[in-house]
């Protein structure tokens, strides 16, 4: 399904099985103590990677993929049937911003690859975590420090550390 979703230009050239194994650390990242039924919320989720995969991977799971293109998001929604998973995943066609308007600290889990800036991840992020929410963001591989204190402090977050290539940020 997801060499499909590649062919039909949803995601970047090279093998769909090195953007998994990538993607597979935002499920090896998720907390074992999510509530039951947690939610999770992925940003700018594009071609599917990771939110496809975690819906896969973790049924236990409430997902919400939102994806501002029309067309990227009908390749999700036909991800999303593929996996037979309509009745816990939701696919906002929409801005980011309209979520955070209509679901403030709704979610328990945020998940971001190439969404935006840190800063707009952190305000985003923040916005939408619960009361103990956890982030799960994609870092590039040079180890840049791109989480200062004060874009974390002002949305309420904390850093968790890297676990791979993903940074984990706390409520």
């Amino acid at each position: 399904m997801l060499s499909e979703i590649q062919r039909r230009g949803g995601i970047g050239r090279g093998p769909i099985e090195a953007a998994i194994a990538h993607v597979e650390q935002f499920v090896t990242a998720l907390p074992d103590d999510l509530p039951t039924s947690a939610r999770l919320v992925d940003l700018g989720s594009g071609g599917g990677l990771p939110g496809l995969v975690i819906i896969a991977r973790r049924p236990d799971l409430h997902v919400t993929l939102v994806e501002r293109r029309a067309k990227r998001a009908d390749l999700l929604r036909y991800g999303v049937r593929a996996l037979d998973a309509e009745r816990r995943v939701e696919v906002i066609a929409d801005d980011v911003a309209r979520l955070v308007e209509r679901a403030p600290r709704s979610f328990d889990v945020v998940t971001a690859r190439s969404f935006a800036a840190p800063e707009m991840v952190a305000n985003v992020a923040g916005a939408l975590l619960g009361t103990h929410g956890i982030v799960l963001v994609s870092e590039p591989p040079e180890r840049v420090e791109r989480w200062p204190s004060g874009v974390l402090d002002a949305a309420g977050l904390r850093d968790g550390g890297r676990l791979g290539s993903i940074r984990r940020l706390r409520r």
